[in-house]
């Protein structure tokens, strides 16, 4: 008699599913939403998750006017930044780095409710970034969730950053409580994120209320 495994991410005896860990360098359209007004929250997350390489960073005017725009010397990344006026035009040039060969990854910022990104429209771009093998980030800011095609769509919160191991009057690296409030093939999840500036890969654990469900894991950003 031979015994069964469980599936990946189910716990025996009808337990709570133990959450698995993301991948956020998939291939796919994910979606970022902040939790708060005005924070950076979202940028910083998509930021720290992004793959080594060259990115297409892409903000609408209204993005880079309320958020800025990124510090290009400052980010730590090697960034290609397009600074154009309307959602449309973020979605059609995220569309056209998907087709190119030299970038590792494409990110777009869009302000607010757009009739620009329809369902068909995130779809479209869901697809595109499967095809080509490149993650695709859209930060969503002043928006709430609407239908789409999106296979990650997270919550973004910004927490105290961790102790500086050097000074303790020093903020250390970022933390985040990252809600994955949908996924393609796993359940909902919540995780206390921190990215490991020294090592440049983002630590995924468990908030504290619910340490039993899932044990402190690491995932490289």
């Amino acid at each position: 008699m031979s015994a069964r495994p469980f599936p990946i991410g189910v716990a025996p005896f009808g337990r709570a599913p133990v959450p698995v860990v993301p991948s956020l360098t998939a291939p796919i359209l994910s979606e970022a939403f902040g939790t708060r007004p005005l924070t950076g929250a979202a940028p910083g997350f998509v930021l720290a998750a992004l793959p080594p390489g060259l990115v297409l960073w892409v903000q609408d005017r209204l993005s880079r006017t309320e958020f800025g725009a990124p510090f290009l010397p400052g980010m730590g990344r090697d960034l290609l930044r397009l600074d154009l006026t309307r959602p449309a035009d973020v979605l059609a040039a995220l569309e056209d780095g998907l087709q190119s060969r030299a970038l590792a990854a494409v990110v777009g910022e869009i302000h607010g409710h757009t009739p620009a990104l329809s369902f068909t429209a995130s779809r479209r771009l869901a697809l595109r970034a499967e095809a080509a093998g490149l993650p695709c980030w859209l930060i969503r800011h002043a928006a709430r969730p609407e239908a789409s095609a999106a296979r990650m769509r997270w919550r973004l919160a910004p927490l105290p950053s961790a102790s500086d191991p050097d000074d303790p009057y020093a903020p250390g690296d970022p933390l985040w409580l990252a809600e994955l409030f949908r996924a393609r093939g796993q359940p909902p999840s919540t995780w206390l994120v921190r990215h490991d500036r020294a090592a440049d890969r983002l630590d995924f654990s468990a908030p504290a209320g619910d340490r039993k469900l899932a044990e402190p894991r690491r995932k490289a950003g």
